[in-house]
């Protein structure tokens, strides 16, 4: 069966060959001896044209591998060789072996604690007072700065290998630095300035509980609500006028020394809406270079008189023209107001004026009287003791005349204020204040020029954001 198939297979192959020499017989009839193979079992006989076939191969394959690779070098782009200039170089001297590179000093800082004192200071240093001393000495001048230091402040110390003093730094001022050196043949002092800055910030609350707590919430330091509270406190009593809704809004800065900060600085531009009533207070630096407090009309913020002359937790007792006196049991007018406070509270002069009589007066027990004007005086009651003014001294407004106490007839630690417009009582709380002067014409013209313009506008248009910030909140509320 195997037989068959190989015999069918030959055949086949021969008719397929028979077949393309009669297509191609003129290509076999001149080429057919061109083959490498042998007929009839004849050896290989290397005839003339298979030497030059084989020849021709060879010759190609060897320009193959001369050519192409000349090809190739011959077609990439010729390299440039950089240019190079020599030029004559003066090359620094090397340093000397004795040259070292500079030692940082180690400056000591020291923050000044409650109670303590210059000397307590350098003591604890394991400095003598006569190392204070020499500072002072060498200080000059500038040594005023640390006849009262404050709790928080502070002073470096630079100190030798043995202990020694070498060098104290303070600050001569807010801005500028003093430098003490012994480390010379002399001593010597360097005072440098600081740089300063001022960076403004505008807070606007509205009252829900407390001026405090709406101030905090503004962003507002303690600090800073407290002279938003000094400055309308001619105005305002923050304790009885105040009212839920009441709102305000403040142009402030903040002290920065060297890049941080230092302190709180200044305000520049209030207004404070009180029960409906606008009040306003803009900065000015006036003629003689000092600043003041002025209203839209150009009126010191600062009043003739204070409205209240102590700060107090409660009024005990008002103004009434009869009254169950708390001790004597009878009714009897009460011809001023009772501010009750901790014994030893700061008693403020109300305004301007001379001490007219300072002792004890009966039921009034510790008493001041000063006189402001031709009409108008002012009483104090029932101090623990006086401060140091004498009778025929004058005092001006906000100095402290003396402290608060329960001597005379009194339940309880007290200030009893009374306001006399010829000698008679009136309720501090409501009688007219006389309005002080505003600034002269020249300074008045300037004043609203180059300040209450710019700052209202800045306040109405802060007013304006508020108050869409107020109508976007509502309507998404309402959404």
């Amino acid at each position: 069966m195997g037989e068959g198939k190989q015999i069918a297979r030959a055949a086949r192959k021969q008719a397929i060959r028979r077949k393309a020499q009669r297509r191609h017989s003129r290509f076999y009839e001149r080429c057919a001896h061109w083959s490498f193979s042998h007929h009839d079992g004849e050896p290989i006989c290397w005839h003339r044209e298979r030497w030059v076939l084989a020849g021709t191969a060879l010759l190609i394959t060897a320009l193959s591998g001369f050519i192409l690779p000349a090809w190739a070098s011959a077609m990439r782009p010729e390299a440039t060789a950089p240019a190079h200039d020599l030029l004559p170089l003066a090359l620094p001297k090397a340093p000397a072996a004795t040259m070292q590179a500079p030692t940082v000093e180690d400056w000591r800082v020291v923050q000044v604690q409650p109670g303590q004192t210059l000397s307590d200071i350098f003591q604890g240093q394991g400095l003598s007072l006569a190392d204070l001393q020499r500072v002072m000495d060498a200080a000059g001048g500038a040594a005023s700065a640390l006849h009262n230091i404050r709790p928080h402040q502070e002073f470096d110390f630079l100190l030798g290998n043995d202990g020694g003093l070498r060098g104290f730094r303070f600050d001569k001022d807010q801005a500028s630095r003093a430098t003490v050196r012994f480390d010379g043949a002399k001593p010597t002092l360097v005072v440098q300035a600081r740089e300063m800055e001022r960076r403004e910030h505008v807070a606007h609350g509205t009252i829900d509980s407390s001026l405090f707590a709406a101030g905090a919430k503004a962003g507002m330091s303690a600090a800073m609500v407290g002279k938003l509270a000094d400055l309308f406190k001619y105005d305002i009593d923050f304790v009885q006028d105040l009212r839920e809704g009441d709102s305000f809004t403040v142009v402030y800065d903040d002290v920065y020394r060297d890049g941080s900060y230092l302190a709180e600085g200044d305000i520049i531009a209030a207004e404070f809406v009180n029960q409906g009533r606008r009040y306003t207070a803009y900065r000015f630096r006036k003629a003689d270079g000092s600043y003041g407090w002025f209203s839209e009309d150009g009126r010191p913020i600062q009043k003739s008189f204070l409205r209240i002359p102590v700060d107090f937790t409660r009024i005990s007792s008002t103004f009434s023209v009869a009254r169950l006196h708390p001790i004597l049991g009878r009714m009897r007018a009460h011809k001023g107001v009772d501010y009750a406070a901790p014994t030893g509270t700061p008693i403020h002069a109300a305004g301007d004026g001379v001490i007219k009589f300072k002792g004890w007066m009966n039921g009034y027990g510790n008493f001041v009287v000063i006189q402001h004007n031709g009409t108008i005086s002012t009483a104090y009651g029932h101090m623990s003791r006086f401060a140091s003014e004498r009778v025929g001294q004058h005092v001006s407004q906000g100095q402290v005349i003396g402290y608060v106490g329960m001597t005379g007839l009194a339940t309880g630690p007290h200030l009893h204020y009374e306001f006399r417009v010829n000698g008679v009582q009136r309720d501090p709380q409501t009688v007219t204040l006389p309005k002080p002067e505003p600034l002269p014409a020249a300074q008045l013209a300037r004043f609203k020029a180059e300040v209450v313009q710019p700052q209202l506008a800045r306040l109405k248009a802060l007013d304006a954001n508020i108050k869409l910030a107020r109508l976007g909140s509502t309507a998404r509320n309402d959404d």
